[in-house]
C-alpha cells in the first residue's frame, strides 16, 4: 500500500490516546465560543430586526472563521509534520526505519499522513460548527464545502512542505525555521500580488485571480463568498478557487514525490556516513582495505608494522597527546553559553536561514519605503485601514515571524539535548541552573540576533521616514524587546517541562501562534460588528476565560504554581484591554499594560526554571540513582 504500516500504526494507536479527543472537543468548543462571542457583540452593538440582519451576521461570521481556521491549519500542518520527522532524526529512529523493508513512498507518505491525522480530525470536527452558520442565512452548503476543500488541500501542501524540509535537514531548528520562512514568504508574496502591488494583470489574467490561485488566505476568502465570479481568461477552470485546488494539489504531489525520491540520499546525512566510514576503517589494525575473507595471504612483516603504527597513531590517547600540543580554545565560565555562541551547535546551514530572513526583511523595508513614498500609509481607504495603520499591517507579519523563529530556537535548544541523550550527561555534571538557563537564553539571542534586531531597525527606519511618531517608536521598541524575552523564556520553559519533544514544540509554538490569532480574532470581530469598545468586555468574557484556562494548562503542565496561575488569568484580560485601548488610540496604556502583564508572565516562568531546575529536569532522580 502507498501509505504503508507507519500510517496504519498511527491510525490504530491514535484512538487510544485521550489527547486526540481533547483536542477535537476543544477546537470545536473554541469555534462555538467564537460564534457565540460574535453574536453577543452584534446584539450588543445593534438591534436585530429582520431576516436580512441575520443573513448579514452569517456571512460576516463565515468571513471571520474561515481565514482563522486556514491560518491555524497551515501552521499546525507544517509544524507538526516537520517536528514529527525531526524527532525521528534526533532519536536516531529514522535510521531503523530505513533499515526495514519499507519503501520510500511508504516511509514518506506514511509519515506525512500520520502527522496530518490530528489536523484532519480537527477539520472534521469543525464541519458541524460551520454548518451552523447556514442556519443564520446568507450562507449556502456550497460555500462551506468550498471552504473545507480549500483548507484540506492547503493542509496537505503545508504538511508536504514540512516533511520534505525535515527529511532534508538534520537539525530540528533548521527544519522549523526554514518551514516558517518559506510559508511566510509564500503568503506575503501572493498577498502582495493580489493587492496589485506588482501590476494589474499577468499574462492577461488579473492579479487578483493570481492571488486567489496561489494565496491560501485569498482562496479561502473567495470560497466563503456566496457567488464565485467566472473568469473567461481561465477557460474551463472557471474561477480562481478551482485553479487554487489544482495548484495546491500539484504542489503537494511534487513535494511528496521529491521527498520519496531523495529520502535515502539525504538520510543518513553525509556527516554520519563519514563518521561510520572512519569507525569501520579503525576496526582492525590492518586497515579497512585488507579483507581476510577475500584474501588468503597474510601481509608482510613490514606492512604489519606500518599498519600497526598507523592504528596506534589513530588511538584516542595519541590524539589527546597531539591535541595538547596544539593551542586550545579558551572556554568561558559558562560552558553552555560558550558552546551556543562559539560553535556551530545548530549546524552551518543556519547561515541559509539568516540569508532568507534578510531577504524577507529587505522586502519588508521596500514595502515600507514604497508605502511612505506613495502616501498609502496615510490613506484611509476602508474601515480596517482607518482603524489599523497600513504600516503596522506591513510590518506585523515580520514581527510575528521573528517571534516564531526565536521561540523555535529556544524550545529546540532544550529538546535537541534531550533527544540526543546529551542532556543526561549535562545533568550529571556540576552545572548550575543559572548557567544552563542563561546560557541557553544567551545562545538564542546570539544565534537569532538578526531576527531580534532587524525588526527594531525597521521600526526606527519607519520613524525616520515619518511613518510613526517618536512616542510610538519607543512603545514599539519596548514592546518588541519584552515579547522577544517572553517567547524565549516560553520556549525554554516548555522544553524543560515536557519530556516529549513534539509536545514541547507544539505547546511552545502553539502558545505564540494562539496569542497572535486571538488578538486578530478579537480585532476582526470588534471592527466587523462595530460598537462601543468600552462595553464589549461582557461578550468577550467567555473567550477571555477560555484563553486563560488554555494558557494555564499549557504553562503549568506538571508544575502548577500560583505565579503561573496568576499570569494565565492576567495575560488574557490584559491583552483584551490592550486591544480595546489600541483601537481607541490610547497607546501609552497599551505599552504599560502589555509590558507589565507579559513581564510578569516571563518572571513566572523564569523563576521556577532557576529554582526548580533539578525537579523539572529530573536531576533529583539521577542523583538518587
Amino acid at each position: 500500500m502507498l501509505v504503508g504500516p507507519v500510517f496504519y500504526r498511527e491510525l490504530a494507536t491514535v484512538p487510544r490516546r485521550p489527547r486526540i479527543y481533547i483536542f477535537r472537543a476543544v477546537y470545536a468548543a473554541a469555534l462555538v465560543l467564537l460564534m457565540s462571542t460574535a453574536w453577543a457583540v452584534l446584539t450588543g452593538a445593534e438591534v436585530i430586526r429582520t431576516v436580512g440582519d441575520m443573513a448579514r451576521f452569517g456571512g460576516i461570521l463565515l468571513q471571520i472563521l474561515a481565514p482563522l481556521q486556514m491560518a491555524l491549519v497551515i501552521f499546525f500542518a507544517a509544524i507538526t509534520t516537520a517536528s514529527a520527522v525531526s524527532q525521528e532524526k534526533d532519536r536516531r529512529t529514522l535510521l531503523l526505519l530505513l533499515m526495514t523493508r519499507l519503501s520510500n513512498s511508504e516511509l514518506v507518505v506514511g509519515k506525512l499522513m500520520a502527522s496530518l491525522l490530528s489536523v484532519l480530525v480537527m477539520l472534521l470536527a469543525a464541519v458541524p460548527v460551520f454548518l451552523m452558520a447556514v442556519l443564520f442565512g446568507g450562507v449556502s452548503f456550497g460555500q462551506v464545502g468550498r471552504i473545507f476543500a480549500v483548507t484540506g488541500v492547503t493542509a496537505l501542501a503545508a504538511g508536504s512542505l514540512g516533511a520534505i524540509i525535515a527529511f532534508w535537514r538534520d537539525k530540528t531548528f533548521q527544519a522549523l525555521a526554514l518551514t516558517a520562512l518559506i510559508l511566510f514568504f509564500w503568503l506575503g508574496f501572493w498577498e502582495s500580488v493580489a493587492t496589485g502591488v506588482l501590476g494589474a494583470s499577468w499574462l492577461g489574467i488579473p492579479c487578483e485571480t493570481w492571488g486567489t490561485a496561489f494565496s491560501p488566505l485569498q482562496a479561502v476568502r473567495a470560497a466563503a463568498r456566496p457567488f464565485l465570479a467566472t473568469d473567461t481568461s481561465l477557460g474551463a477552470i472557471g474561477n480562481g478557487v478551482n485553479l487554487y485546488l489544482i495548484v495546491m494539489s500539484t504542489i503537494a504531489f511534487l513535494l511528496a514525490a521529491v521527498a520519496v525520491w531523495r529520502v535515502r540520499v539525504w538520510n543518513p546525512s553525509r556527516q554520519l556516513r563519514a563518521i561510520n566510514k572512519e569507525d569501520d576503517a579503525a576496526e582492525s589494525i590492518w586497515g579497512a582495505e585488507f579483507d581476510i575473507a577475500s584474501s588468503n595471504e597474510q601481509p608482510s612483516a613490514a606492512d604489519q608494522e606500518k599498519r600497526a603504527d598507523a592504528a596506534r597513531a589513530g588511538h584516542v590517547d595519541a590524539k589527546l597527546r597531539q591535541s595538547t600540543a596544539k593551542e586550545s580554545r579558551e572556554m568561558w565560565d559558562n560552558p553552555i553559553l560558550w558552546r551556543e555562541v562559539r560553535t556551530w551547535a545548530y549546524g552551518r546551514k543556519i547561515i541559509v536561514i539568516r540569508v532568507v530572513y534578510a531577504i524577507m526583511a529587505i522586502l519588508a523595508a521596500l514595502a515600507v519605503y514604497g508605502g511612505i513614498e506613495s502616501g498609502a500609509f496615510l490613506a484611509r481607504g476602508d474601515e480596517m485601514s482607518a482603524t489599523i495603520p497600513l504600516a503596522a499591517r506591513a510590518l506585523a507579519p515580520l514581527y510575528l515571524l521573528s517571534l516564531v523563529i526565536v521561540n523555535a530556537l529556544a524550545v529546540t535548544s532544550v529538546t535537541t539535548e534531550r533527544d540526543g541523550k546529551s542532556l543526561d550527561l549535562l545533568l550529571a555534571t556540576d552545572l548550575s541552573p543559572r548557567e544552563f538557563v542563561f546560557g541557553k537564553l544567551g545562545g538564542v539571542v546570539s544565534v537569532c540576533a538578526l531576527m531580534v534586531f532587524v525588526p527594531l531597525l525597521l521600526t526606527i527606519y519607519l520613524w525616520w521616514c515619518g511613518g510613526v511618531s517618536t512616542e510610538n517608536l519607543l512603545y514599539v521598541l519596548g514592546g518588541l524587546a519584552a515579547m522577544n524575552l517572553f517567547v524565549a523564556i516560553l520556549g525554554i520553559h516548555c522544553g524543560m517541562r515536557y519530556a516529549n519533544s513534539r509536545t514541547a514544540i507544539g505547546v511552545s509554538l502553539g502558545t505564540v501562534f494562539f496569542l497572535f490569532l486571538g488578538v486578530v480574532a478579537c480585532i476582526l470581530m470588534m471592527i466587523s460588528f462595530s460598537g462601543s469598545f468600552q462595553v464589549q468586555l461582557a461578550p468577550f468574557l467567555a473567550f477571555i476565560v477560555g484563553g486563560g484556562i488554555g494558557l494555564y494548562v499549557a504553562l503549568g503542565a506538571g508544575s502548577p504554581s500560583s505565579a503561573i496561575g496568576a499570569a494565565s488569568i492576567l495575560v488574557p484580560f490584559a491583552t483584551f484591554y490592550c486591544i480595546t485601548s489600541f483601537l481607541l488610540g490610547n497607546n501609552l496604556s497599551v505599552f504599560l499594560v502589555s509590558l507589565a502583564s507579559y513581564g510578569f508572565a516571563t518572571a513566572a516562568m523564569m523563576i521556577p526554571a532557576l529554582f526548580e531546575f533539578d525537579f523539572a529536569m529530573g536531576r533529583t532522580a539521577i542523583a538518587e540513582e
